[in-house]
């Protein structure tokens, strides 16, 4: 059972790679400031360092993804409830990154927990809990990105900080903005992932968050090319200073979040980024946008319709082994 866990959670840290490395590095392709294969080494190596730096830093997301507070502790220890939760989640974000979409690996793990919950005690799962500390940060990041991105935009561009043009200094900031959109995200999205392992004790926390990081690498060099042409190009018309203020405004939004261990999406918050600054200069896609919105909205009870269902089949096959 300790294998198989491992095995689903390293897939779910390998489907969150293919979905959400590349989306720091997406405004640095949308703009055609860089080609695919820099940007997304570059959001590799990012990543990773966010994602190690979480040993450190990010505890508050750790915690509360071991689903203590929202189900009975009792169950958090469970494996059939973690591998339950890691396939509810991985399934949901892999098969929304092999049609396109980004979506939110947070909202999967969320559902993932709430539908193994309920299917192992329905009456038990804390839904007060599951408002406060998941629901609320992940329905209000994106909008509050759309109104930050469109002010950085607006502040940028008049301090002639994010020209419509390519400069030597635009790119070299262009560069460090989507790196740090990466770090961010490597920061916020490996401890959620990795406390599924964590809660076994069958880890140290920098064992099991440097076996995701590695997942979530291989993931994003193997399989981020159809959600990077969604970010890239099907969200919204974006120049080289445009693209520089989305990354500042969801960098400054995801580091904040990770440091105040708040559950925050980086695809919500970096859609919702681009969204406010495509409002302002007029060019969104609502045509893909729409879509894309359609599909968070379907994560979480996909993943809960997933995680229940791996749940009560895992009961049944260890009931016929009793």
């Amino acid at each position: 059972m300790l294998t198989l866990i491992v095995i689903a959670v390293l897939f779910l840290a390998w489907s969150n790679g293919a979905n959400d490395n590349f989306k720091g590095v997406a405004s640095l392709f949308g703009s055609e400031t860089t080609g695919y294969k820099r940007a997304i080494h570059w959001a590799t190596l990012t990543t990773a360092a966010g994602s190690l730096t979480a040993v450190f830093w990010a505890s508050g997301l750790m915690k509360n993804f071991t689903g203590k507070g929202l189900v009975p502790d009792v169950l958090t220890t469970e494996p059939v409830f973690l591998l339950a939760v890691a396939l509810g989640a991985g399934g949901t974000v892999i098969l929304a990154t092999r049609l396109g979409f980004p979506i939110s690996t947070t909202h999967g793990l969320t559902g993932g927990l709430v539908g193994a919950g309920l299917a192992a005690d329905g009456h038990e799962v804390n839904f007060v809990k599951l408002w406060d500390n998941f629901a609320m940060p992940l329905l209000l990041s994106p909008l509050i990105a759309i109104a930050v991105g469109a002010i950085i935009y607006l502040l940028l561009r008049s301090a002639r900080l994010a020209p419509d043009h390519r400069t030597r200094t635009l790119d070299a900031l262009h560069f460090l903005s989507a790196g740090a959109v990466s770090f961010a995200r490597g920061l916020n999205d490996t401890p959620k992932i990795a406390a599924l392992l964590l809660v076994m004790a069958a880890f140290k926390a920098s064992v099991g968050i440097a076996l995701v990081a590695v997942a979530m690498a291989v993931g994003g060099l193997l399989g981020a090319r159809r959600v990077a042409e969604t970010m890239a190009h099907k969200i919204t018309g974006m120049n080289p200073g445009q693209g520089f203020a989305a990354n500042v405004s969801t960098a400054l939004l995801v580091t904040t979040a990770s440091y105040h261990g708040l559950p925050v999406s980086t695809t919500h918050v970096s859609v919702g980024a681009l969204l406010g600054i495509g409002i302002t200069t007029r060019q969104v896609k609502w045509h893909t946008v729409i879509p894309v919105l359609t599909a968070w909205i379907v994560t979480l009870p996909c993943a809960a319709l997933l995680g229940g269902i791996a749940y009560a089949v895992g009961r049944c096959l260890l009931g016929a082994q009793a």
